[in-house]
């Protein structure tokens, strides 16, 4: 079966990404998964690579979207397997999200997380080289991926890379790689393959289920009437939902191609400034639609891995050039959030619908809003 593509869901997307063929690494992720059904919709024919689902339940299953793409079980650290999927396909567009995600499973995994997230992106970066056909790349790495000294202002994409921790750290050379492989490999004046990376943090929304993120640890707590407990309630987050930086990985893949000017740019995607809010903010925000809500200030107790405190970014570059920026403020963030998790403790059997209700929505409330990415 198909998505049937409807007006509301943007007509300069529609038409730019209609029977197109994309590939996704990445595909049954939290991100990845809202990606796919997004493109679904748009008409296009999707090709996903990537592990099982990492979590039960899974976005990706309760959506049943393996019905609708051509649904590969790829490892992106087996460079072979990777260059051989991207070449069959052949695709127009290509959306690279796969990654090991998790700041602290990186503390207990660094080897593995430097190999997915840095040697996955050079596999992708390789079987790149070797399509003999036109394609747009955008590659997703992390607001993590600047060296954070906590600035108030937000990083600008030429700020310095850097990382605390091996997440983080993995994610700054990844970006360095990108960066080494489009000057190397990708000239401008004569590349067919057109590359960007894309920088975007705090995001959520239904169908997240990783361990330690708050919206998941909340909403399974507070379904078994159990007590969330809050490391660094105060710590300030700009808090984006999901389809926030995904309208943005659309619009500059959309953007990069067609100007050739954006080829080996970087772009960050975030809520608007005074969108920031702390943890404690997040959860109040949250019990408004529960009706068994505990929580609990930990902070006191002492963690072994480092958190910082404030991490936001500054996305004036995608506002000027892109005509991009945010749709939804903090409330409007959560309510869709706790939306979709109250749906899916209802009746899973709806997740498919209340998916694709919710792209529509939010597109629509971009175009009344008169943003210029969703005309």
């Amino acid at each position: 079966m198909r998505f049937v593509v409807v007006d509301s869901l943007g007509t300069n997307l529609i038409s730019n990404f209609r029977n197109k063929s994309v590939l996704i690494t990445g595909h049954t992720g939290f991100k990845g998964s809202w990606l796919t059904a997004w493109l679904v919709k748009l008409g296009a024919n999707v090709v996903g690579i990537a592990l099982d689902p990492p979590t039960v339940p899974s976005h990706f299953d309760s959506a049943k979207l393996s019905t609708v793409i051509k649904d590969l079980r790829i490892d992106i650290r087996n460079q072979k397997e990777v260059e051989n999927a991207i070449l069959n396909a052949k695709p127009d567009f290509v959306f690279h999200l796969a990654a090991q995600s998790l700041v602290r499973q990186s503390y207990e995994n660094p080897i593995e997380t430097w190999q997915t997230n840095v040697m996955g992106t050079l596999n992708i970066l390789e079987a790149l080289r070797k399509l003999n056909s036109l394609c747009t790349a955008i590659i997703i790495t992390s607001d993590k991926c600047y060296r954070n000294i906590e600035q108030t202002d937000g990083y600008i994409e030429t700020d310095e890379l850097g990382g605390y921790d091996p997440y983080s750290a993995s994610k700054g050379a990844a970006e360095i790689a990108i960066r080494s492989y489009i000057r190397s490999y990708f000239p401008k004046e004569s590349t067919s393959v057109r590359i960007a990376s894309a920088r975007a943090g705090n995001v959520i929304g239904g169908g997240d289920w990783a361990v330690d993120r708050i919206i998941p640890d909340c909403v399974k707590s507070w379904s078994q009437n159990n007590t969330i407990q809050l490391r660094n309630p105060s710590a300030t987050r700009p808090w984006q939902h999901v389809l926030e930086p995904i309208s943005g990985y659309l619009t500059l893949a959309l953007a990069l191609n067609s100007d050739l000017n954006l080829h080996g740019e970087s772009f960050n995607f975030g809520p608007r400034p005074e969108e920031d809010h702390s943890v404690l903010d997040l959860v109040q925000e949250m019990s408004i639609y529960w009706d068994q809500v505990k929580w609990e200030d930990v902070s006191n107790i002492p963690s072994k891995y480092h958190e910082s405190s404030l991490l936001k970014l500054n996305c004036a570059k995608a506002l000027k050039l892109l005509k991009w920026n945010a749709t939804m403020d903090f409330k409007e963030t959560i309510f869709m959030t706790a939306n979709w998790y109250q749906i899916f403790y209802a009746n899973r059997d709806r997740i498919q619908n209340i998916t694709n209700q919710q792209i529509d929505d939010y597109v629509k409330s971009a175009v009344k809003k008169g943003l210029q990415w969703a005309k």
